[in-house]
């Protein structure tokens, strides 16, 4: 290629900046992360720890169960396991070398530990603060916005350098520019992308969510909704397609200790856009290279999505993904920038609306219905059927679709959000 169009080097940064690994639920994980950064700063092990949340941590850490903690669930779980056993260095994967030892260690420190937990709301929708003390010392860690997003370290009130924080990188990291991701410039930097740039990325996400998956059928998880699925309905391509995605989900929400490739900030949303598209190409023989690139358009597309609705709400991020990789299965199997629209747009009049209740079985479920929605609008178009502009929240153009949604999503249901906020804390 010649000369890369402008959006070229945004999209690779992209793809790089959200497809990362993370084991266990990401907003408990943030947790673990923020609480294994807040001791390495102290310097000791806390005698006293406060963790601050906004109300959709509280809801997306409630119900899941926190990896490496012997089966325990919770907000003070994720803190306890960050500051017992974490490793800081590894963000996302801060519980993905913790012992036996450990794990008993740390429910002899919850025991033992007052892990007072306060409700925050400070204007941003994702927020965590850390605070520990031992003796005459104290630690102060603080993340918004996004799980590695760390925007203050402290210690004794004073600010700490990164050298000083536990942190290896720069604190706050500042993401490309979402607004430049569309759909015709997606489809175009699919069909153009030189591999090689983001095989890695794509074959380790290939890697890790299909091994979830696997596990998730093989083993007892949650509803174990893929296992039903399967024996509910056989092993078409379309049914393989929603169990597989589901089983992952099984297997991620209840315990299973195995590494996901993340999007949009979530393990279940990284699933729901690669798991389906890979399925497909194994199933009907696509080559490799066209599965990448479908895979590249899956995982933009769900981003583009997410955009408008933001990391935490009350619309269920898997919504957003289900109908992603309805749109990287159009584009795998030939189809283009027409095909891939009628097929967004088609799966979001059909599921935009399920609402996020936090992370735990039931995520699965919700997956199952929202590649099966996907798959529906794919197949809607091919048989000359299609929802219009004004039907609904649809709008005529794709990218005007998708700006309802985010509308919808982001202003409509905030009331919704903190409703069901009340309802889990109530619960």
């Amino acid at each position: 290629m010649s000369t890369k169009p402008s959006y070229y080097n945004d999209y690779v940064q992209i793809l790089k900046e959200e497809l990362i690994t993370a084991m266990g639920c990401t907003e408990p994980i943030a947790i673990a992360y923020a609480g294994a950064v807040a001791r390495e700063t102290l310097g000791d092990v806390p005698t006293a720890v406060t963790v601050s949340v906004s109300g959709n941590i509280i809801k997306n850490v409630k119900s899941v169960i926190v990896p490496n903690t012997g089966g325990q669930k919770g907000i003070a779980a994720a803190a306890a396991a960050g500051i017992v056993a974490g490793e800081a260095k590894r963000k996302l994967e801060v519980l993905s070398q913790v012992t036996p030892a450990q794990i008993e260690y740390m429910k002899e420190y919850l025991a033992a530990t007052p892990i007072e937990v306060v409700p925050v709301e400070q204007g941003h929708i994702f927020d965590i603060g850390v605070r520990v003390s031992a003796g005459e010392h104290s630690a102060y860690v603080r993340i918004v916005d996004f799980h590695t997003n760390i925007v203050a370290v402290e210690k004794d009130g004073e600010a700490q350098t990164v050298e000083n924080s536990g942190c290896s990188e720069e604190m706050t990291v500042a993401l490309t520019d979402r607004a430049v991701l569309n759909v015709k410039d997606i489809i175009a930097f699919a069909d153009e992308v030189d591999l090689e740039e983001i095989r890695p990325i794509l074959s380790h996400q290939v890697e890790c969510n299909m091994a979830i998956s696997a596990e998730g059928l093989k083993n007892s998880y949650g509803a174990n909704i893929g296992k039903v699925l399967l024996n509910l309905y056989g092993d078409d391509v379309k049914i393989k397609a929603k169990a597989w995605a589901a089983a992952g989900s099984d297997a991620r929400m209840n315990g299973c200790e195995m590494p996901v490739v993340i999007n949009s900030g979530s393990g279940n949303q990284g699933i729901t856009a690669s798991v389906p598209v890979v399925v497909y190409a194994r199933e009907l023989g696509v080559d490799e290279e066209r599965m990448y690139r479908a895979l590249v358009v899956s995982n933009l597309c769900t981003i583009h999505l997410k955009t408008g609705i933001g990391r935490l709400s009350a619309y269920c991020g898997a919504i957003s993904a289900g109908c992603g990789s309805g749109a990287g299965i159009a584009y795998l199997l030939g189809g283009g920038y027409r095909e891939v629209a009628h097929t967004l747009v088609n799966s979001l009049a059909i599921v935009s609306g399920i609402v996020c209740d936090g992370a735990k079985a039931s995520c699965a479920g919700k997956i199952a219905a929202a590649v099966d929605a996907g798959i529906l609008g794919y197949h809607m178009f091919l048989q000359g059927n299609q929802f219009v502009g004004g039907d609904g929240i649809v709008k005529k153009g794709v990218e005007n679709t998708i700006e309802n949604v985010g509308r919808l999503a982001h202003d409509g249901m905030a009331e919704t959000d903190k409703e069901i906020i009340q309802l889990m804390v109530e619960g």
